[in-house]
């Protein structure tokens, strides 16, 4: 390393990485192009403000206005080195951020933003739209409710209920779980209207048909089902209790319990080369004709759906665990009543039965115990005492006891884990669709991240509904930069048959095919840019990569340059530093 006088240190991270990622999928150049800036804005486009503010979302895990200023002014020569120009710490004032978001937050503005994303991102990934996951997620928040605010009271799926909320609707791309579109709406809005419009949204921007759309029960509602089928396109999700109530489920499944039925095996689909093959759930497929209850271009819709009648082992032993704890807490209760004691209420006849059907009523077991009410004469001699003469004292016991019904419960357990689902696709197979609705997971996580350390979305510091919605279309944005992260080396390790090591903390040997963004961001943890004074001209290096650091920088298709190209240059751009 050169010797000299250190003038600064930047602690630079992961900040390099990330902005190498936005800058592969154009990001600064589509934000430029939608949104360009009047002369008097100076400094910095609003493209590279974004992907400087992504990048510190991301590596700090904080989306308040007001701390990125600060930030920045302590990363300048970081900065100007990957942007290629000169970078001003008044770029990231509070002030600016929120007329960002005032642009993001512009409906037509931003739809645009999304598809000339998805375009980019389909292009240089080399990446084919055959499904895509739509779903829904509520945030939730302390703010007052106003009658035209996006936070609003409706169902919670936080389970906060008493908390204004709004909703966040979305379609990810299989299997990168990267999302394709982003709607924001009100807290009180249904999830069922939701899916045509999201759906159309996708169609509009992919234009590509044959794409299979899952979805849970509340995208099978016979509007949402007929529109994807009438597009061209395939639906794939289950029924509800409402749809499938249990006395239809029930005259399904009874071919099975009498031998009528042949069922179709379904195996897990990672398995380990020479293990034995695993099941994990069985089923059959029937077909029946459909037609739209509403006319649709003028016209009433008919159609074929496959309805697959599948039995999950691990969803029906996680059933019946949550079913053999409702019977043993309502045991409990029930039993409970025979207590006696001092301040113990003593129950007639009439309030015990009550006592035990409510019981009975909140776990909803009625039929899976067997009730037994006895009463107990018990006679008590009493002696003669101050003139009273003696007696006996007869009293009547009243108790209740529980035995389980092994018919009922037998029954009971052998309909556990079935479900059914629907899909227009007469190609698909039983094993394919099960397997497909099972990655549910993946727009669950992206979920998770909205709500997790990485992205931070609450708490929300924001009153403004505009900046709300700009805010959440930013942070949609830095989910795709996860997922890219994530699909690449994920890729990268599967076609060269390896794992990465070095990224579990105090088990640097421990490895796997499978690392999550923030796994490998948080190995990056530590660099620095140190800036040397020497006589009076400055000059830049950088702390000396460890071999898992380059590891992932290879497997991401960057070389080293991305970081050793900052020591020692400036003013070079970002474009120049991820050069071969």
């Amino acid at each position: 390393m050169t010797t000299g006088l250190v003038a600064a240190i930047e602690r630079i991270d992961d900040i390099p990485l990330l902005l190498a990622q936005m800058e592969k999928i154009q990001l600064a150049k589509i934000l430029d192009e939608q949104f360009p800036m009047h002369g008097n804005w100076g400094g910095l486009g609003l493209g590279h403000i974004v992907q400087v503010w992504l990048a510190y979302i991301l590596s700090e895990g904080d989306h308040r206005l007001n701390h990125v200023e600060g930030w920045s002014s302590g990363l300048l020569m970081t900065l100007e080195q990957c942007l290629g120009r000169t970078v001003r710490a008044l770029d990231f004032s509070d002030d600016r951020l929120a007329s960002i978001l005032d642009c993001l937050g512009q409906d037509d503005e931003f739809d645009r933003v999304e598809s000339k994303l998805n375009h980019a991102v389909i292009r240089v990934y080399d990446l084919k739209i055959k499904r895509v996951r739509v779903d829904s997620t509520s945030v939730k928040s302390y703010v007052s409710v106003t009658e035209e605010g996006l936070f609003q009271f409706g169902h919670s799926k936080d389970h906060r209920p008493d908390l204004p909320q709004l909703k966040i609707n979305q379609s990810a791309l299989d299997p990168l779980g990267i999302p394709l579109t982003t709607t924001v709406v009100s807290g009180e809005k249904a999830d069922d209207p939701l899916y045509i419009p999201e759906i159309r949204k996708v169609q509009q921007r992919v234009q590509t048909r044959g794409v299979l759309y899952v979805g849970d029960c509340k995208m099978a509602s016979l509007a949402t089902r007929a529109f994807v089928a009438n597009s061209g396109d395939f639906y794939l999700c289950p029924l509800s209790s409402v749809q499938m109530p249990g006395a239809e489920l029930i005259n399904l499944l009874k071919p099975i319990w009498d031998n009528e039925q042949i069922l179709t095996p379904v195996y897990h689909p990672l398995l380990v080369e020479h293990e034995t093959p695993k099941q994990i759930a069985e089923g059959f497929i029937y077909t029946i004709a459909l037609q739209s209850d509403t006319e649709i271009n003028g016209e009433m819709f008919s159609w074929d759906e496959q309805r697959l009648v599948v039995h999950s082992f691990k969803y029906a032993a996680k059933q019946e665990k949550i079913l053999k704890a409702r019977v043993e807490k309502a045991q409990k209760a029930i039993a409970k009543l025979n207590q006696r004691g001092q301040g113990i209420k003593h129950l007639d006849e009439k309030e015990l039965h009550c006592a035990v059907n409510t019981i009975l009523k909140s776990h909803g077991i009625n039929e899976l115990l067997q009730i037994e009410y006895r009463k107990e004469t018990k006679k008590t001699y009493r002696k003669a005492y101050r003139g009273r003469e003696a007696y006996i004292l007869i009293e009547t016991e009243l108790s209740v006891h529980t035995t389980l019904n092994t018919d009922i419960w037998e029954s009971t357990v052998r309909g556990l884990g079935w479900r059914v689902y629907v899909c227009n696709d007469q190609e698909l197979s039983l094993s394919e669709a099960v397997l497909a609705y099972r990655q549910e997971y993946l727009i669950e996580h992206g979920f998770a991240r909205y709500k997790g350390k990485m992205l931070g979305l609450t708490p929300l510091h924001l009153g403004s509904t505009t900046r709300i919605k700009g805010l959440i279309r930013l942070l949609s944005i830095g989910l795709r930069v996860l997922c890219l992260l994530e699909f690449t080396v994920r890729n990268a390790l599967q076609n060269n048959d390896e794992k990465l090591s070095g990224i579990y903390k105090g088990n640097s040997k421990r490895a796997t095919a499978r690392p999550t963004s923030e796994m490998m961001l948080k190995v990056f943890r530590g660099i620095s840019l140190v800036i040397i004074n020497i006589n009076g001209t400055k000059h830049t290096e950088i702390t000396l990569l460890t071999p898992v650091q380059e590891k992932i920088l290879v497997l991401l298709g960057y070389p080293t340059r991305c970081y050793y190209g900052l020591s020692g240059v400036s003013h070079k751009s970002l474009e120049a530093l991820s050069e071969p």
